[in-house]
């Protein structure tokens, strides 16, 4: 994980449908009373209903929540939910209109934006609906796609057919809102395909109204194009357990009426409230707005330059030397002319400067002198002059994709897990606070990814060793030498006749002397390791899936506060396991991404330790 900058993301809290509606209806002419009431009222004018017996059975859930009719229907639905979240005024693209910026409608367009229509004859958009449903779904996410259109279906059946995006027969203040927003989708790695529908201009003429049919044509169209977008936007392209099974995320994908329903009784902010429904944590944010500006001006992109190495001082000679000044270069802190002209392998005084410049502004002792510290930092902004190419900007994408799996809230305290990146990260107040390196699990043995809410600490733990271990590793051992586990010390019991191999808290436990407890499913756990030597390498997946941190001390400072120090934590060492409760639980987010944005604005690309990357730009049909 690379440094956040001031937030990852936590959102807001996640409103009900009705305080969804609510928002949405602010400031709407008629009040939020006639434009609530509107838009979900049935129409006075009879019209036919579609044959259940068209809708599969299997799909006919989506037609059951679509309107809540009790408390009970309305958390069912509320389950399925993922509320759209203001956006902050700097997030929209320069190059796309601003939804703000959308000129009202003609003076016949004066009633409420959610007022219903009247309902058009069955000949048109009922008939259009019904024939939409004989067709086959073609192309990619198929289910996806049938499952829109029978909720679309489903939608327009409860409001007795009746438009949604045209009022007198122009398309009102919330169709025109949305067709910058739909334009822009592929900004946020979106793929509406040819959904997106043309509507006249703002200035055509009363006597130009289009005819019914074509109405109910580009209303439907419109529809379908929003709830494509509200629930791609919202993580419905890809299931996370398709990815991985240790994948434990889930996203929240959000219900086809709640999109269609909000976004229409947003007027003139209907495009805002669309954009909503993608991810708004700081993470994902910075990553789209860097894709459209690299996408703009070819900028460059990151890559690992800076290998490990001794710690190097003033007069020392050595090749890393080259990457350190064209590294430094980039912040400003060398001059780059120099850097092309020369790129001496001496660790000059000057050089010595500017890692020193670099060291205070990272929160380093600024000594000059380049330690495994401020070199796994320089390596983490690894920039060259390697242009925007397709895989690069398909692994944006796929981290894009990866961010509409996370948790809306991370919490502005809490810890972050960046698997690819082998590190941790303690963020208090959205700031990080500690960084440490991490070893986690192997290919073979990889650590899930969750969140959860670390609650407590042992410090002195006995391990207990799981059953895969003790058969794949330990018994053919023991078979060798019968003494193996008394030599090194592991007691054998039964508990409700089962074996039990343990290690007692020592030195030499596996789990060192501190263990980091978030009670879950996967029994992973972070915790120290007398295997100090594994941290010095670059690419660290050497455990059986917890995770290792260095100096676990550091840490558990900085995750208890400042009524713990160090040497009160190592007071407590002996042979009983001694429990600390956290001050408060932190969320902690297990998580993977091989593509960030740092406070720099430098792009970071990690290796895809797992393949879960490749994985997901093939689920996207991204090819390089």
């Amino acid at each position: 994980m690379r440094s956040p900058g001031k937030s990852r993301g936590p959102a807001a809290s996640r409103p009900s449908r009705l305080a969804l509606l609510m928002i949405a209806g602010l400031g709407m002419p008629g009040g939020l009373s006639d434009a609530f009431a509107e838009t979900l009222a049935p129409s006075k004018t009879p019209a036919a209903k579609i044959p259940l017996a068209k809708i599969p059975l299997t799909e006919r859930p989506f037609i059951k929540t679509q309107f809540a009719k009790t408390d009970a229907d309305e958390a069912d639905t509320l389950r399925s939910v993922r509320a759209p979240s203001p956006l902050p005024a700097s997030s929209t693209p320069p190059t796309v209109q601003s939804e703000d910026s959308v000129k009202p409608d003609s003076a016949t367009d004066k009633k409420p934006e959610t007022a219903m229509a009247p309902a058009i004859p069955a000949s048109a958009l009922q008939k259009l609906i019904e024939d939409r449903a004989e067709r086959p779904v073609t192309g990619p996410h198929i289910t996806e796609q049938r499952r829109e259109r029978e909720a679309i279906a489903a939608f327009y059946a409860a409001r007795d057919f009746a438009l949604l995006w045209f009022t007198d027969g122009h398309p009102n203040r919330a169709a025109r809102s949305l067709l910058p927003r739909l334009a822009a989708a592929a900004e946020d790695g979106l793929d509406l395909g040819p959904r997106l529908p043309a509507l006249p201009p703002d200035n055509a003429s009363a006597d130009s109204n289009l005819d019914e049919t074509r109405q109910a044509a580009l209303d439907l169209a419109l529809s379908e194009a929003v709830v494509a977008y509200g629930r791609q936007a919202s993580g419905s392209r890809i299931d996370p357990h398709e990815i991985g099974k240790l994948i434990g995320a889930r996203p929240e994908i959000a219900d086809p009426s709640l999109i269609l329903a909000s976004v229409a009784a947003a007027g003139p902010e209907a495009g805002t409230i669309l954009r909503g429904f993608n991810p708004q944590q700081e993470g994902y944010v910075a990553l789209r707005d860097k894709l459209v500006a690299m996408r703009q001006e070819r900028q460059p992109v990151a890559r690992r330059l800076i290998p490990s190495g001794p710690p190097l001082r003033v007069g020392m000679r050595d090749p890393r030397v080259a990457l350190i000044r064209a590294r430094l270069s980039l912040d400003g802190k060398l001059d780059k002319g120099q850097t092309e002209n020369g790129a001496s392998e001496i660790y000059d005084s000057e050089v010595s400067m500017a890692v020193a410049d670099f060291q205070r502004a990272n929160g380093l002792p600024a000594s000059g002198v380049l330690t495994p510290q401020t070199s796994a930092i320089l390596s983490g902004a690894r920039l060259s002059a390697t242009p925007l190419s397709p895989h690069v900007e398909h692994e944006i994408l796929a981290n894009m994709e990866r961010w509409r799996w996370m948790p809306h809230d991370l919490g502005h305290d809490r810890i972050e897990v960046n698997l690819p990146d082998f590190e941790v990260a303690v963020i208090e107040k959205d700031e990080v606070v500690s960084r440490h390196r991490v070893v986690i699990g192997k290919e073979e043995t990889p650590t899930p990814i969750f969140s959860h809410v670390m609650q407590f600490l042992i410090v002195n733990p006995y391990w207990n060793v799981p059953a895969s271990i003790l058969k794949k590793e330990m018994l053919p051992k023991l078979a060798a030498n019968p003494n193996y586990l008394h030599r090194l010390g592991y007691e054998v019991f039964k508990r409700d006749g089962h074996l039990v191999v343990r290690q007692p808290p020592g030195e030499r436990n596996a789990l060192g002397r501190i263990k980091f407890m978030f009670p879950n499913d996967y029994a992973v756990y972070l915790h120290d390791t007398p295997s100090k030597h594994y941290f010095e390498e670059d690419k660290r997946a050497f455990s059986h899936g917890c995770v290792r941190v260095d100096e676990p001390y550091h840490f558990a400072e900085a995750v208890l506060g400042p009524k713990w120090s160090e040497s009160r934590i190592k007071g407590l060492f002996g042979e009983k396991e001694r429990y600390i409760t956290l001050p408060k639980p932190l969320p902690i987010h297990l998580e993977y991404f091989t593509a960030t944005v740092d406070r720099f604005g430098h792009l970071h690309l990690s290796e895809d330790v797992y393949g879960y990357s490749q994985k997901v730009r093939i689920a996207l049909g991204l090819q390089d």
